[in-house]
């Protein structure tokens, strides 16, 4: 392992970089995602293939937003973990590649899918691809839905309009949806967006759980944020990316020196300072304090006269004719 001076001075070079990297990764990784959720936001497949068609600047704005802040998120999850792995023997350094691989595939799969969803659009709405549902097929998931909403719901869902009944409304977007549908799946680069989406994500929750834990270990993450940085990467799996996200603007904050009650001694120290246990903390407090030191002698220690000075002795009161003061009477001298 290198020394404290060596580890120090190499941190001290790129832990600003790492930093301004995280915090840009996260503010633009969240941007992206937000726009790709206002770009898809309709309820179903064709409604969502249809608002993309409209708005493919916007799909693409995601794309490169979600690309450029992912990758950007691989320098200071490094950089935590070699920090870590200075500080500790008991890091494993094979897995290196993995904290680099997460980040990395995640931004390659928002691109694609900001490519597949425009092929999907174009396709959907060119009417490149046909429905795969019969009419019978129609038919029969129209009666399922009025069978199951009643009515009165179904004719407020599918309304009637243009000369058509709801029922023949409900058969038309249920060839739509299942057009849409054919348009995804025919995107190659949708579920190539797919595959590097699950792989990456899977790399990057292995090596952030991995790194935020053996970082809380050394003393570089405080408990809480060690703890949310590990569960924050398994939300992210089921759909909760933007948690994660903010998390990494913190740990920018972090490494750029920016918090407002500093860093952990760890960093400072270039060596492991483990955070003491609750139950370390109670024996310390338990431990009896020492004893003050006597002072010496001719040390002032308070108010009063010092040591070895002479004290006034207090006057005698006067005595006088019954009260406390006055002169004193003479006596008459007989003959």
């Amino acid at each position: 392992m290198a020394s404290k001076s060596e580890v120090l001075a190499r941190e001290q070079r790129w832990t600003t970089r790492a930093g301004i990297a995280a915090i840009a990764g996260g503010i633009l990784g969240l941007a992206g995602f937000i726009l790709l959720r206002t770009a898809l936001s309709g309820e179903t497949n064709y409604e969502g293939l249809e608002e993309a068609h409209e708005q493919i600047s916007t799909v693409w704005f995601a794309g490169v937003a979600t690309l450029i802040g992912t990758a950007l998120l691989a320098l200071p999850l490094l950089f935590l973990f070699n920090a870590t792995r200075a500080r500790s023997s008991r890091l494993r350094g094979q897995l290196v590649g993995i904290v680099l691989l997460g980040p990395l595939l995640v931004a390659v799969a928002g691109i694609l899918l900001s490519a597949g969803t425009q092929e999907a659009a174009n396709n959907y709405v060119e009417g490149k691809s046909k429905s795969t549902l019969s009419a019978k097929e129609k038919t029969e998931e129209c009666r399922e839905d009025e069978g199951e909403e009643g009515a009165k719901e179904f004719a407020e869902e599918f309304k009637a309009s243009g000369g058509k009944s709801s029922f023949e409304v409900c058969e038309a977007q249920k060839e739509n949806e299942d057009r849409a549908s054919q348009s995804i799946k025919d995107a190659s680069l949708i579920s190539l967006a797919q595959f590097f989406g699950i792989a990456g994500a899977l790399a990057l929750v292995i090596g952030l759980i991995y790194t935020c834990l053996n970082a809380m270990r050394v003393g570089l993450l405080t408990r809480f944020w060690g703890s949310l940085g590990m569960a924050v990467g398994v939300a992210a799996l089921i759909g909760f990316s933007p948690i994660m996200l903010l998390w990494f603007v913190y740990l920018g904050v972090l490494l750029a020196g920016w918090l407002p009650g500093g860093r952990p001694p760890a960093w400072e120290e270039g060596e492991a300072v483990p955070w003491m246990t609750p139950g370390q903390k109670a024996a310390e407090s338990l431990e009896p304090k020492p004893p003050e030191p006597a002072p010496e002698p001719g040390t002032d220690v308070g108010e009063g006269p010092d040591v070895g000075e002479p004290v006034d002795a207090p006057e005698p009161p006067e005595l006088g004719n019954g009260s406390g003061g006055g002169e004193r009477r003479k006596r008459k001298k007989r003959d």
